[in-house]
């Protein structure tokens, strides 16, 4: 990413945390909980590696399109589970914007590490809407938490809902900021 280095270096910090929390959420007894911690994680490791400043290192111009392939196949699960439930479009949104930036970044005016006007303005400030939207909503949420009927109050760090609300919530800040810099 373009931008200062010790905002960019901030944004890998929180996207790493962040996916290594959604490790530990799949040892969760809750199956639901597994899965889509699972695809969170990989989220998070993926943003953490898009927003590795460029000042700092230039992935090889293939690094991109594994990205893209690997949230491209993110999201056709997604994709395939969201015919059961609601849950999995903003998985399914998240994965495809992946693919977006990675595209983005990817192209010749993104000179394979950086934006500076890649993107497409309209699918960019859309894209934008939808996460700022999710940020306030998962905002909101987040304050208060009530309890989770079926999780013990000595429950592992897998199953704390509110945990779980952060991550997402830490993550749809960090794509808002990403997309800024498309």
């Amino acid at each position: 990413m373009h931008g200062p280095v010790s905002s960019g270096w901030l944004l890998v910090a929180l996207c790493a945390a962040t996916g290594a929390y959604c490790l530990l959420r799949m040892r969760s007894r809750v199956v639901e909980q597994r899965r889509a911690a699972g695809g969170e994680a990989l989220m998070g490791f993926g943003m953490a590696v898009m927003a590795v400043p460029a000042a700092v290192f230039t992935p090889p111009g293939w690094v991109w399109t594994a990205l893209a392939v690997v949230f491209g196949g993110a999201g056709l699960h997604a994709l395939w589970a969201a015919r059961t439930g609601a849950g999995h479009l903003h998985h399914l949104i998240g994965a495809g914007a992946m693919v977006y930036m990675a595209v983005a970044m990817a192209g010749p005016a993104g000179h394979g590490h950086g934006h500076g006007g890649s993107g497409t303005p309209l699918l960019t400030g859309t894209l934008l809407l939808y996460f700022v939207a999710y940020v306030l909503v998962a905002g909101v949420r987040l304050v208060p938490v009530a309890a989770v009927p079926g999780v013990a109050e000595g429950a592992g760090w897998g199953d704390r809902p509110e945990l779980a609300r952060a991550c997402r919530l830490s993550m749809g800040i960090a794509m808002v900021a990403m997309l800024l810099a498309v």
